[in-house]
């Protein structure tokens, strides 16, 4: 009996699909025998374990029943047991398997079409596996493609022999583009999903200026010119901050090129988005006036801590330096990272003017003193008592006109104005029915209890039915973070707890 059958045709198709898919002949030939052991299954079984094999040489294609030799039979459709398989050869071993041939298939028509769906689905799933693999590396190109079809605004992009999707929202504001149109993309995501690879363009993406500007200019592509960040406003503006490694080298001469043409090809791709081209300091305070260019700066004022930093302009150039609808400023604090607000010289000394005589008064009223000391106070930068309480007697004696005895005397009724205030706010909470549970957190300030207290929380069950959110919100949030708000709910919470871990009776 013949157990098998020559098909050297199958060779010449897995060549064939192989040259026009891009796919792997094995690859192909592999999916062939899947097919073919389907085929196998249907008339002989589909619980039995039936494989197929066809020589890369000669396409002699070969089916068998394979069946494992094992101590304990689970499933006899694909087992036997040890003792039964040394009957048949005494030198099998646990583990190894009974190979039977099997007559070749004579395929009928539907078991045909079968074969040729699983080699279908097989060489698409190589053909989905191939474009991943291809273009997961390569996130972060610019690729040129073909429009091959527009949906409700989002475009299917032919790039070789994948598709990618570049979403309307992804495309630069006004742009149109129609079937069959070139368009140049960024790749900035490649997913793998059951329907195939997911290939995502955009060309409103910073980076995306970024690489064309790699494009155009040669100090950027050598790496001699570094682009240091980048800020858009698709289609109407954008700032780029760019870094010469070579002193010799201007980064903006060589970003803009001869006449423009540089950064005139790049506006062009872009559909004519202005492009500002700033120099990158690692000075945060330079970096942000250059950002804000070409608007004259009188003063910076940073504050490291929140991350905001104050610029004065002069009166007259507010509009330029805010820009239209805040275009300007906005990109700047996008480039830089820093949250920017623009004052004018005059906000600026009034508002200055303002906190001055704040401060003045907070000291006349606190301390006792006159307008002349409180006003020395308030210009050497002491912005409450408590600092002025904790403050070095030393650097009060610098002050022109203190003397020791001065300086020992603004720091006991400073000492003493706090207390007053600690005795009053410990006086209110008690009134308020705050209870000394919640003192003993040691995690509030008298003047958090008494905020507490007007709020109606005053135990520590009433605490601990807080979200952390809330109590920040009662707190505001420059006193506490969201972290230290969940730890304190738990700390109150903890007394619901009985030893044995299980939640008592509140």
């Amino acid at each position: 009996m013949d157990t098998s059958v020559f098909r050297p045709e199958l060779l010449l198709v897995a060549d064939a699909v192989s040259r026009e898919k891009g796919i792997e002949r094995e690859e192909v030939l592999d999916a062939m025998e899947q097919a073919i052991q389907k085929a196998g299954r249907a008339k002989y079984g589909y619980e039995k374990d039936i494989r197929a094999t066809i020589d890369r040489r000669t396409g002699e294609v070969r089916l068998a029943r394979w069946t494992e030799v094992v101590r304990s039979v689970e499933n006899e459709d694909t087992q036997i047991a040890l003792d039964i398989a040394r009957r048949i050869r005494s030198e099998l071993q646990e583990g190894e398997y009974i190979v039977d041939p099997l007559p070749p298939i004579d395929f009928g028509r539907i078991a045909a079409q079968t074969a040729k769906q699983v080699i279908v689905q097989r060489v698409r799933e190589y053909e989905r596996k191939r474009q991943y693999n291809e273009f997961k590396d390569r996130i972060g190109e610019i690729v040129n493609g073909t429009v091959k079809c527009v949906e409700y605004g989002n475009l299917l992009v032919e790039i070789g022999s994948a598709e990618a999707l570049l979403r309307r929202d992804e495309l630069i504001p006004r742009e149109t583009f129609r079937n069959s149109d070139r368009v140049r993309a960024y790749i900035y995501d490649v997913r793998y999903e059951a329907r195939g690879p997911q290939i995502f363009l955009s060309r409103t993406h910073p980076a995306f200026l970024a690489k064309l500007f790699a494009q155009e200019v040669p100090e950027i592509y050598d790496g001699i010119i570094e682009i240091k960040a980048v800020a858009r406003d698709p289609g109407s503006r954008a700032k780029m901050a760019v870094f010469s490694r070579d002193t010799a080298i201007d980064p903006i001469g060589a970003c803009v090129g001869v006449r423009g043409s540089r950064v005139q090809a790049v506006v062009s791709e872009l559909q004519g988005e202005k492009v500002d081209i700033i120099p990158w300091s690692a000075e945060a305070a330079t970096f942000v006036v250059n950002a804000l260019a070409p608007v004259e700066v009188t003063k910076v004022v940073m504050d490291e801590e929140v991350g905001r930093v104050e610029v004065v302009v002069p009166d007259d150039q507010l509009s330029l330096a805010i820009g239209r609808r805040g275009q300007n400023v906005r990109l700047a604090s996008q480039l830089t990272r820093w949250d920017i607000d623009v004052l004018t010289e005059v906000e600026e000394s009034e508002r200055r003017q303002k906190e001055f005589s704040r401060r003045t008064n907070q000291f006349v009223e606190a301390l006792d003193v006159d307008d002349v000391i409180a006003g020395f106070l308030a210009t050497e930068g002491f912005h409450s008592v408590e600092e002025l309480a904790y403050a070095d007697p030393d650097e009060l004696s610098s002050i022109e006109g203190f003397d020791e005895s001065i300086v020992r005397e603004l720091i006991r009724r400073a000492e003493v104005y706090l207390e007053n205030q600690e005795s009053a706010l410990d006086k209110r909470r008690q009134e308020l029915g705050v209870s000394d549970e919640l003192v003993a957190l040691e995690v509030f300030t008298n003047q958090m209890l008494v905020t507490l207290g007007e709020k109606g929380i005053k135990t520590l069950d009433d605490l601990a039915d807080l979200a952390g959110d809330e109590l920040i919100e009662i707190l505001g949030e420059d006193a506490l973070d969201e972290e230290s708000a969940n730890n304190i709910i738990m700390s109150a919470r903890a007394h619901w707890f009985e030893e044995d871990g299980s939640l008592g009776e509140k």
